[in-house]
């Protein structure tokens, strides 16, 4: 059997939802395609589509296949055309995570901009804040906050972001400002964390001081703490990227400014190699050019 011819035949009866559609599609008989996608299902041992009068759907084995058989055969035809002597143009779908509210704000209108300029992109956009294995889950790129340990990645230096404590100026005409970071145990604190885990702040970068704050909510993500912070109910601490649009428009200032840690770095990674796919190679080069003019990351600039 002819894997990657299968893999195609595969992959046009799931978009058109129909074995006698994917034949017209690929100048095949319906026998053939319905034979194809059998002797598929047969090497992978597994049902890869459920077959009524009526319907034809991908069956769970199905739905995990498809996306990757999509990437193999993108894969395919780059390499063909560099062997070609050809520079591959970027095709296929590009699987991109990020944190979550660094790519609602920043990544997600980027990654608009980027499929109007490569109508044959498409991009699947995967939001967590935990750090992804990208070989492990198909991830061809990754925006990450913080130092990388050593690794076979490549990255490319987008700049950095600092680990700030704001409040609205509503809150500090009626609480006031704390001078150092010790006066945080006597304000209302929003704290980012899990229900019941001790929250300890550092600051400081050559003398660390760490105060254990005692909030009066806890939440579980950025976008309330900061919701309730912009309110003018209570200070919080979270990184500069997430409220940089509040700080220019004056919903929210910064306060111990002089205490903070390190920055930390932003950076684009990806599994960089001599083969490296051109839609990856386009996306980082595009987001990294973008991203790098925000003035959110250009703080100490490494």
């Amino acid at each position: 059997m002819d894997r990657v011819h299968a893999m195609r035949v595969f992959l046009e009866v799931a978009r058109e939802r129909s074995f006698a559609g994917a034949a017209r599609k690929l100048d095949m008989s319906a026998a053939s395609v319905t034979r194809t996608v059998a002797a598929l299902e047969s090497r992978i041992g597994a049902d890869l589509f459920v077959r009524t009068t009526r319907t034809v759907r991908l069956t769970e084995a199905g739905a995990r296949f498809e996306p990757e058989c999509d990437r193999i055969l993108a894969d395919i035809d780059e390499a063909e055309a560099a062997a070609a002597g050809v520079r591959a143009r970027p095709v296929g779908t590009l699987t991109i995570t990020a944190p979550v509210l660094f790519g609602q704000i920043y990544v997600a209108p980027l990654v608009t901009a980027f499929c109007d300029q490569y109508p044959d992109v498409d991009v699947q956009l995967l939001l967590v804040d935990r750090v992804t294995n990208l070989a492990d889950e198909g991830i061809d790129v990754a925006l990450r906050i913080g130092r990388m340990p050593d690794s076979s990645l490549r990255a490319a230096s987008i700049g950095t972001v600092r680990q700030v404590v704001v409040g609205a100026p509503t809150y500090f005409r009626e609480h006031g400002v704390p001078g150092v970071p010790d006066d945080l145990r006597r304000h209302r604190i929003v704290a980012v964390t899990s229900a019941y885990s001790a929250v300890e702040w550092r600051f400081g970068r050559k003398e660390k001081v760490s105060v254990r704050v005692q909030p009066r909510i806890r939440c579980s993500t950025n976008g309330a703490a900061i919701g309730i912070a912009a309110e003018g109910w209570a200070l919080t601490r979270v990184l500069s990227y997430q409220v940089a649009p509040m700080l220019r428009d004056g919903r929210l200032q910064l306060t111990l400014e002089d205490h903070e840690e390190a920055p930390l770095p932003v950076q684009v990674v990806h599994a960089g190699n001599r083969t490296t796919p051109a839609k990856v190679r386009a996306f980082v080069d595009f987001i990294t050019d973008r991203l790098r003019a925000d003035p959110a990351f250009a703080h100490a600039r490494t």
